[in-house]
């Protein structure tokens, strides 16, 4: 039996918006802020680019057509489209590594990082030693580093039994 490694990238963005009108979600970890993300579900920038980025694997687009019909339906979790797009991971498929990288101005994301790292291992069942999480204003020079908006980048390393 072949191994083989199976790399995937998922990005997402999200404007900010100083209209509190529901939680500022990220990694599945409440912040507390007064500022929300512009968004149709709960918002969470770094469950959408994790769920591009398993969808970058699986071929299958959940944040497409399939993610606007749950959100339609009243599910608003990020965290089940994260589990939609792991029912279209091949069984021979073990994720080995995630890299995230997070840019944006506010809120501080360090003080919340080991929580994320915690939900993230949670709901992919592998160890939080196995995540990376970075955090970079960019020095101001996107519109993300300006504070209008979060930009997240997820890398993930699979490994695949052919």
């Amino acid at each position: 039996m072949n191994n083989i490694c199976i790399t995937g990238i998922g990005q997402d963005s999200h404007r900010i918006t100083n209209e509190k009108y529901k939680p500022l979600i990220i990694g599945g970890v409440e912040f507390d802020c007064d500022f929300s993300l512009e968004a149709n579900s709960d918002g969470d920038v770094l469950l959408h680019a994790l769920t591009n980025a398993i969808s970058s694997i699986t071929g299958v687009n959940i944040l497409g057509k399939i993610a606007d019909e749950m959100c339609k339906s009243g599910i608003t979790d990020s965290r089940k489209y994260v589990k939609e797009a792991l029912k279209y991971m091949d069984n021979n498929t073990k994720i080995l590594h995630i890299a995230i990288s997070i840019e944006g101005l506010k809120p501080k994301f360090s003080p919340k990082i080991n929580e994320m790292k915690k939900q993230i291992s949670s709901l992919l069942n592998i160890e939080e030693k196995n995540i990376g999480i970075t955090a970079t204003t960019g020095e101001g020079l996107t519109e993300f580093g300006k504070g209008n908006g979060i930009f997240v980048t997820v890398i993930i390393s699979c490994l695949k039994n052919m």
